[in-house]
């Protein structure tokens, strides 16, 4: 019996490699539109995708990021300056994109731009730091889909989504969490609402990485800043120790974090590459071995894996 099952299993796995490794026809013809490519993943699947031939189309936040990038890759890649935090700026874009591909049509949508908060407890957070976050992570990337879909619609393409493993079990930085969250809601729902179309949407849920939004220094200043900025009642309540004993948690953990991007931009690549994508992707071994099992525990195991070991308040109600 036991036999029997392995074999299936083998046999199943077997069949899975065998059908991610066919690879689509014709790339060196196909365009792909790349949002936040200034550094980190986004820079990095562009590199690649230029390497294997494609029509990369960059979008870059600055024109410095937009410079660099052309230094690195060939002539074939194209960049524009985009900011998917204004509609008129996404309209630009697509107008844009619609010159190059023509009657083509877009093969790939990477929605790959992306923002983190100071990383603090929801009481710290000031409202216009939500909403930026939330503007940039879950309405921009929505807005860039409804843009460019028709584009992708006609070349019956793909749609690579960058959520987070916080997209599945939140932790800390609400607005981060909440963004991913809605990604991972808004990616299936589109997967279903165009699967008649022959487009494929994948989700790309990366664990922690050293990026651009994520360098340590920068990234425990702005956590600073939050706390000092929080209101005296919330100081009272948490207490210094509690923020200096939440402080040096991140400060020891931001140097652990993955450096190795490629374990997630070959994730994208093989999602626009491959003739039988997959729906999920998990990059980094933390993602993989912690987080994505830690998401199928029951929640009260769950949390208490996750706040064993967080400081206690001055002043508990």
């Amino acid at each position: 019996m036991w036999l029997y099952l392995l074999a299936l299993v083998g046999l199943y796995h077997l069949v899975r490699w065998y059908r991610e490794r066919q690879v689509v026809s014709n790339l060196q013809d196909k365009y792909v539109f790349i949002t936040g490519c200034d550094s980190g993943f986004g820079n990095l699947l562009a590199r690649q995708l230029d390497m294997r031939g494609l029509r990369v189309l960059a979008a870059c936040l600055t024109e410095k990021g937009a410079e660099q990038l052309r230094k690195q890759t060939s002539a074939r890649l194209e960049t524009v300056i985009l900011d998917v935090t204004q509609t008129e700026s996404i309209a630009a874009a697509t107008e844009w994109v619609k010159e190059r591909v023509g009657d083509r049509g877009l093969w790939g949508l990477v929605n790959n731009a992306g923002v983190t908060s100071p990383t603090a407890l929801t009481e710290w957070q000031k409202k216009e730091d939500l909403m930026y976050v939330l503007q940039v992570n879950l309405i921009g990337l929505i807005e860039v889909t409804q843009s460019m879909l028709p584009l992708v619609r006609r070349a019956w393409g793909r749609i690579v989504n960058v959520s987070s493993v916080m997209g599945r079990v939140a932790l800390i930085s609400g607005d981060y969490c909440c963004s991913k969250y809605g990604v991972e809601a808004f990616s299936d729902t589109l997967r279903r609402e165009i699967k008649s179309f022959g487009v494929k949407v994948s989700i790309v849920e990366p664990g922690f990485f050293r990026t651009g939004v994520t360098e340590p220094q920068p990234f425990l200043e702005k956590m600073k800043q939050a706390w000092d900025e929080a209101p005296m009642h919330i100081k009272k309540s948490y207490g210094q120790h509690y923020f200096d004993a939440f402080y040096n948690f991140i400060k020891q953990m931001m140097p652990n974090c993955n450096t190795d991007l490629f374990l997630v931009s070959d994730c994208m690549e093989h999602a626009l590459t491959s003739v039988h994508p997959r729906t999920r992707y998990s990059g980094g071994w933390d993602a993989k071995i912690f987080y994505i099992p830690l998401s199928y525990l029951p929640t009260s195991l769950a949390d208490y894996i996750l706040t064993r070991s967080w400081p206690k308040p001055v002043q508990v109600a």
